[in-house]
């Protein structure tokens, strides 16, 4: 049975599965390079994610109609893999759904200020937003899209208002020794690849139109980040009080220090409502895929009492951690990038396709072009992001 998927709404899935709370912390941690080698490290990362997703794409051709990054794992790589599959997804969405929670909580204790704790921003986010996750993906999928039209009136409004109030003399400050403290950040926002096996079956497994889709829908994000670079970057300035590396110190998000810099109420309410809409849409996405993937995991039923165990397992954890731990957003949306999306997203559809073409010579044409020689060479990319992180983590970067 067809589904009447067209290349346009997969594309669209694809850009609105990107486009998400990894945009508010991309400006204040590329503050340190500035913006142009920001943006030429977007256009690498852009390519890298892409080329990814299309392995991803190779390796659900080779599956069954329902699949997911375990199944696919197990099939090509074997128990190691399923098992690493496992613990890779497990991180990644944990660590995503925390900095989600803190920075949504952040918001929500700026709202609040005058009356509750910074504390108490984080438990009052969730208990509002966590039912959402508990009743499952019909109503996310309606509220959904509510966010969505939110976070693009919000965005285009920003930028319509915001554009005059850039400095070019912001703009040209940069530093390339530390460009590639970015790449972690980048790799978080640019991360889409959760969605392919959804996308392959909805395009009814046809690889060209499931291949257009991602290359189209990845690359509006890149323009997306541009521009909101851009427009962050030319309005508050690298350094100096207010300034985005104070934010970076202060583990803020890209609109907080909008608050005190411009003289315009209407632009910093439109970036806060944006940093709302893209971080709720975020959590949703992750918290729900997270519920799934581990009620099929362990095998817990998806009745009244099931649901609220699976929510339990997420958001009590998480929203412990973030009471303690409030300033940590940008800090968690790196070590996202550097070990889970490098290594889930980035080294596992690598492998996964290694050894579907060359060890278990499985029936199927190429996605990606590039033979070995590309391969190894994105292997060395992905392993080299999870050194950067590392680096960075041990202080010697």
């Amino acid at each position: 049975m067809t589904r009447g998927g067209t290349v346009a709404k997969g594309a669209l899935l694809v850009a609105g599965t990107t486009i998400g709370g990894g945009m508010l912390a991309m400006p204040v941690m590329s503050s340190l390079a500035g913006f142009f080698p920001a943006t030429i490290l977007f256009i690498i990362c852009w390519a890298f994610m892409a080329a990814t997703g299309l392995l991803f794409l190779e390796a659900c051709l080779w599956m069954h109609e329902d699949t997911n990054f375990v199944s696919m794992a197990k099939k090509t790589l074997g128990l190691w893999g399923e098992s690493a599959a496992w613990v890779m997804y497990l991180f990644l969405f944990y660590v995503l759904s925390l900095a989600y929670v803190v920075g949504c909580g952040k918001l929500t204790w700026l709202l609040l200020e005058s009356y509750i704790p910074e504390w108490a921003g984080s438990v009052i986010f969730v208990l509002l937003f966590g039912p959402l996750v508990y009743f499952g993906a019909r109503l996310v999928g309606r509220i959904n899209i509510l966010l969505m039209g939110g976070l693009a009136i919000s965005y285009i409004a920003f930028v319509y208002l915001g554009y005059k109030y850039v400095d070019f003399d912001n703009l040209r400050e940069h530093n390339w020794q530390l460009s590639l403290r970015i790449l972690p950040v980048a790799f978080t926002a640019f991360g889409f690849q959760g969605i392919v096996p959804t996308l392959t079956r909805y395009l009814d497994f046809d690889k060209v139109k499931v291949r257009n889709a991602i290359l189209l829908g990845s690359f509006i994000p890149l323009l997306v980040f541009i521009i909101w670079h851009w427009l962050i970057m030319g309005i508050i300035p690298r350094e100096g009080a207010g300034g985005l590396l104070e934010a970076l110190e202060r583990g803020d998000t890209a609109v907080q220090p909008l608050k005190n810099l411009l003289d315009s109420r209407t632009v910093y309410v439109f970036s806060e409502f944006f940093a709302f809409f893209a971080l709720s849409t975020s959590f949703l996405g992750v918290t729900l895929g997270l519920r799934d993937f581990l009620a099929d995991g362990i095998g817990v039923e998806k009745d009244s009492k099931g649901r609220f165990f699976l929510c339990s397992l997420i958001f009590i954890p998480v929203t412990a951690a973030a009471i303690f731990y409030p300033d940590i957003f940008i800090e968690l949306i790196g070590i996202a990038g550097g070990y889970g999306a490098s290594l889930l997203l980035g080294l596992l559809p690598i492998l996964m396709v290694w050894s579907g073409r060359y060890r278990l010579r499985l029936p199927g044409e190429k996605i990606l072009f590039g033979g070995k020689p590309l391969l190894v060479a994105m292997t060395a990319f992905a392993l080299f992001q999870v050194v950067i992180v590392t680096m960075h983590l041990t202080g010697l970067y």
